[in-house]
């Protein structure tokens, strides 16, 4: 599964940028974001029906 984490700011909670992940990579762009204060949304990225 995939999801889309997207870099809100610190003002109005907009968002700034996304990035679509794996499952893995989630857990440690957690911590990073914790570690820095970053505020972050996640959701899961939608899926292209072939």
């Amino acid at each position: 599964m995939r999801f889309e984490i997207m870099r809100l700011n610190d003002v109005d909670g907009s968002a700034v940028d996304s990035t679509v992940v794996d499952a893995a990579s989630v857990n440690r762009i957690v911590q990073q974001a914790a570690a820095i204060g970053q505020r972050i949304y996640i959701r899961p990225a939608e899926s292209s029906a072939s």
